[in-house]
């Protein structure tokens, strides 16, 4: 896979390039120290803005200098562990400058495959600021699309947990909650440089892109009060999955303590009859039934038993 690409707009298309060219993109996918400090020379970007979103840890914002622009958003990912998918978000860098457009990212994420693939309405390279505010809306939409995967997973986990008394229900309860954190966390960065871009007068906005910017703002904050909503939601449903597990648990280990209780009627009737004492002293003794006689008083007995256990609800 190639960790450098280069795409120019041609006959309202989007066309790969062997070469970077004048209105084109250029889109950094982890790439090398090697391709960072090539970019950097050729266009005088420094070279900490373009290490930048390699960061995991690196905040959103947007650093204008003389001769370009750095956006710094976050985008969410779809992360495994333990066999399993799970989400969280990484930074996105987006450099603008008057002949070029460059992005830079840790991995390959759809929100750009998108418009590598041409399957953006109204994309054009040229475009530098339709362009931006593009791949935030798309961003925005990826975040929606995840959360509402995210809301399906937490009910397939609620329906799994009636039937189950383990932790792992649980768990995974934790891991979409932790998800839903990183989200909010970083939706509410990303709303932070849209507020900014929305002011700022140094990146040229024509009235299709304010109109274009408040539609990414919306979708921004509709995903954030998503987030909190079902952060909410799972949150609630945590503590009641935790009753519920310790409830079954109570449940079955009501119903040992009873079985034992049955259980240890013949176990006492047995051990007095096995004690080293006079024969003359025992009941049945010296009755030819009368072990079937001991038998079966521990049988009725321990009914007895089994209904005043079943009376108190203890089965």
């Amino acid at each position: 896979m190639l960790m450098v690409k280069y795409f120019r707009s041609e006959d309202g298309k989007i066309r790969e390039r062997m070469e970077p060219e004048t209105g084109g993109w250029i889109a950094l996918t982890n790439p090398t120290a090697a391709e960072i400090l090539e970019v950097s020379a050729r266009y005088e970007i420094d070279i900490d803005d373009l290490k930048a979103p390699l960061d995991e840890e690196e905040r959103s914002r947007i650093e204008m200098e003389d001769h370009y622009t750095l956006i710094l958003v976050d985008i969410p990912i779809i992360e495994e562990r333990n066999e399993k998918d799970w989400y969280g978000t990484i930074p996105m860098g987006i450099i603008m400058r008057e002949d070029i457009m460059i992005t830079v990212c840790l991995m390959e994420t759809p929100i750009l495959t998108a418009f590598m693939e041409g399957r953006v309405r109204g994309f054009n390279t040229y475009w530098k600021t339709r362009f931006i505010l593009q791949i935030l809306y798309k961003n925005a939409s990826w975040y929606l699309h995840y959360l509402r995967i995210i809301d399906k997973k937490s009910e397939e986990v609620e329906t799994r947990l009636n039937k189950s008394s383990k932790n792992e229900e649980l768990i995974e309860v934790l891991e979409l909650e932790k998800s839903l954190v990183y989200f909010t966390t970083s939706l509410r960065s990303n709303e932070v440089v849209l507020e900014k871009l929305l002011r700022s007068e140094k990146i040229k906005k024509y009235p299709e892109d304010e109109e274009l910017l408040e539609d990414v703002i919306i979708e921004n904050k509709q995903a954030i009060e998503m987030a909190n909503i079902y952060s909410g939601i799972l949150s609630g449903t945590r503590d009641a999955f935790a009753s519920i597990i310790s409830n079954n648990q109570n449940t079955m280990m009501k119903f040992l303590a009873s079985v034992t209780i049955v259980m240890s009627i013949p176990t006492i009737v047995a051990s007095f009859y096995g004690m080293n004492v006079n024969l003359a002293g025992m009941p049945f003794a010296g009755s030819p039934y009368g072990f079937g006689g001991v038998v079966l008083f521990s049988f009725v007995v321990s009914l007895v038993v089994v209904w005043i256990l079943f009376r108190a609800n203890m089965f």
